[in-house]
């Protein structure tokens, strides 16, 4: 997951930035987005700012999805000889649910951007028509954690086993196995979590759609307790000679993210950094803090954020805007409206408080056949309020010309130091609210 090449460089990442993150309106009043792929959110070091994800292969550091080995870069086939748009050409697809915020185009990629808000709940949809044919949906919503139970990671799992309208216990894995979906994930990052698929055959990707929709709105989580235990913590007896322990998916993951080094200071790193924000614990959840998570806090934490007007949702395809508009409407009707939520989630920014320079030390497990080393890790927090497009610009180029190649100048003149056996990574890490280096 942590490819950093690709990050600035293929045109695929920068839309797929949509799934994860909706859009961002930039000064012009065009869409602009942040680099996000599969398996591809990038940072050349592993940064614990990295999304959660789901099932097997334990990362250094959180990025834990749904299901990390085998997805592939496969969300869509955008090319640089797209179709251009042609303006006279363009009718907008109206719907009485919905009023329209905003429309653009991206003749770079043949593609049309309408954002849309939903008139009863505040839902805000984007919709992208262009004539691929590997069909696109996300849907994010923002969940700031005030502790570190991972209930937000624990809730990412548990959405997924079941829900009102699909009520096998495991639809996620049914999807993986019978389906023709060509991406097919869930993420969990320190202040969002995302729920993403792509299939190229219409009827297969609707489906799918409907399923994740269903899920995410009306998972039977929030009325079974077995999902919370199950997914999350419970207690059980090996033998009867032997004490109770605690066992869940997740605590067994978070169990294996928190014996790697990496992950401990990258972690560490971000705490110390952002002390006053919802950065300063982790989503992920900590082993030890997960058993104090109750079902009733569970359920609260799903009610609170999972409100269609605290979400964004994504298409992008060459399937038809108003059937999209009409699968949407379907789920979203169900609620009413809920101004308190996009509020209540809402990022603090964290402030420069640090006034000089501070040293912290942590312990990291080590087999008996490890060598016994030592991690060094410097960090500055590098803004305290939204960088301009000059400032966002111009970070990224120092980024590149400082640690991007192994020959960037700083970069190489640590390498060569002698300071060190090995640089494990390093440079600007944007995916969150603020950017650190």
């Amino acid at each position: 997951m942590h490819h950093r090449g690709t990050k600035r460089s293929t045109a695929r990442m920068a839309f797929l930035a949509c799934v994860a993150l909706a859009a961002r309106r930039s000064t012009s009043r065009r869409f602009t987005v942040t680099a996000f792929a599969s398996a591809n959110f990038s940072s050349r070091a592993p940064s614990s700012s990295k999304p959660k994800t789901f099932l097997s292969h334990i990362a250094p550091t959180p990025p834990f999805a749904l299901n990390k080995d085998i997805q592939r870069n496969h969300l869509s086939s955008i090319s640089s000889t797209a179709s251009p748009i042609v303006e006279k050409d363009v009718v907008t697809t109206t719907h009485p649910a919905y009023e329209i915020l905003e429309q653009s185009s991206v003749e770079e990629y043949g593609a049309r951007c309408t954002t849309y808000r939903h008139k009863k709940t505040g839902a805000e949809l984007l919709s992208v028509e262009n004539d691929d044919d590997n069909k696109v949906f996300g849907i994010t919503f923002r969940t700031p954690p005030t502790d570190s139970t991972g209930v937000a990671h624990i809730l990412e799992h548990s959405v997924l086993c079941g829900s009102k309208k699909y009520t096998t216990k495991e639809p996620f894995v049914q999807l993986m196995q019978g389906s023709l979906q060509t991406f097919l994930n869930a993420f969990t990052y320190p202040d969002r979590t995302c729920y993403v698929l792509a299939s190229q055959n219409q009827k297969d990707f609707y489906n799918m759609v409907n399923v994740y929709a269903d899920a995410v709105f009306n998972p039977r989580a929030t009325t079974d307790p077995m999902v919370h235990a199950q997914e999350g913590w419970h207690l059980e007896l090996d033998s009867k000679d032997e004490p109770l322990t605690y066992k869940g998916v997740v605590y067994n993951e978070m169990k294996g993210v928190y014996s790697s080094p990496d992950s401990l200071m990258n972690r560490e790193s971000q705490q110390k950094i952002f002390p006053d924000n919802t950065y300063g614990v982790d989503s992920g959840g900590d082993p030890i803090d997960i058993p104090n998570l109750s079902f009733e806090n569970f359920v609260n934490f799903h009610t609170k954020f999972y409100h269609p007007a605290n979400s964004k949702i994504f298409f992008w395809g060459d399937d038809d805007v108003k059937d999209r508009l009409e699968l949407m409407d379907e789920y979203l009707n169900d609620f009413d409206a809920s101004p308190e939520s996009k509020p209540g989630s809402e990022i603090q920014w964290q402030k420069k408080t640090i006034t000089e320079p501070q040293w912290t030390q942590s312990p990291y497990p080590v087999g008996p056949d490890q060598p016994k080393t030592h991690m060094v890790m410097v960090n500055w927090l590098v803004n305290e309020q939204p960088f301009t497009s000059a400032e966002e610009l111009t970070v990224g180029v120092l980024d590149h010309l400082l640690m991007g190649t192994a020959q960037s100048s700083l970069y190489k003149t640590v390498f060569e130091s002698g300071l060190g056996t090995a640089i494990t990574g390093g440079g600007l890490s944007d995916e969150l609210l603020q950017a650190t280096f």
